[in-house]
């Protein structure tokens, strides 16, 4: 048995099994900026529904019904603020709205937040969670790909760290475009990481694939990235990273100032 406050308050994350649960974006960013503060970056709105999409339902429908569900605009949130007294603007994938697909508004904010990130120099770190790119916008949907993947390059140029964190699942086009396109990949344990999903590959194949196969200690096993990190401590790492990718000092634990290595105290202490 579970109760909703211990989950809460352990960043839902079982507190028998240690199973990562799916969580929000502002969740996740109250939980790791300093004080719950930051601030959103606002992202241009995309033509709604330019293909006049229908299967089962009507594109704005589904869009008015994951809003309603989620109370976000779209499923890609933007913000800066501090985390370890470190400035970032950080973005994350909000999976609970429509599969946290990527459409043209997710195509806007990664670029939002990557333009944002190369005017105050502050690096870009990437929550993902996404089944693929978003059906109902058609090719609109791909071409987000070299769209983020350009943006990614600006950061590259300016010299601006990019950090992707990867979560379950992260899956489809955006594993093929802004997901894999990090200086720093890390990963929440026992994520899902692909293009094609285990199911599908199976099917093709006729093969049984080895356990645990496209997880993410399967994927750090084979080199696909640097980190597993449980979500507890993942600030802490993403502050470490940062400021050693930034050329500054280690963070300095509580809320006191770093000492000067002048004082006279040290000094002592070191003789």
């Amino acid at each position: 048995m579970l109760f909703h406050r211990e989950l809460a308050e352990n960043l839902h994350v079982c507190t028998n099994c240690q199973h990562h649960m799916g969580i929000t974006p502002r969740e996740r960013f109250h939980a790791l900026f300093d004080n719950s503060v930051f601030v959103e970056v606002t992202v241009p709105d995309p033509v709604v529904d330019p293909l006049h999409f229908r299967d089962q339902k009507k594109y704005p429908e589904r869009l008015k019904t994951a809003q309603r569900n989620t109370g976000e605009k779209e499923a890609m949130v933007v913000a800066e603020g501090e985390i370890g007294r470190t400035p970032i603007v950080a973005v994350g994938q909000d999976f609970s709205f429509m599969g946290g697909s990527m459409g043209m508004y997710v195509g806007n904010a990664i670029i939002a937040g990557a333009e944002r990130a190369v005017e105050t120099k502050r690096p870009l770190v990437l929550f993902s969670a996404a089944g693929g790119a978003r059906m109902q916008e058609g090719i609109l949907s791909l071409m987000q790909m070299p769209r983020t993947t350009v943006a990614i390059e600006m950061l590259k140029e300016a010299g601006v760290p990019y950090i992707v964190v990867l979560t379950h699942p992260t899956t489809g086009g955006v594993t093929a475009s802004y997901a894999m396109l990090g200086d720093v990949h890390i990963a929440e344990p026992n994520a899902l990481i692909c293009f094609a999903g285990p199911r599908v590959i199976e099917q093709t194949i006729r093969e049984k694939l080895p356990e645990g196969f496209q997880r993410a200690e399967y994927l750090l096993d084979h080199g696909m990235l640097d980190r597993v990190t449980h979500r507890r401590d993942m600030k802490e790492e993403l502050v470490t990273i940062i400021r050693m990718l930034l050329g500054q000092s280690p963070a300095v634990r509580g809320d006191l100032p770093a000492p000067d290595p002048t004082s006279e105290a040290i000094e002592k202490a070191a003789e």
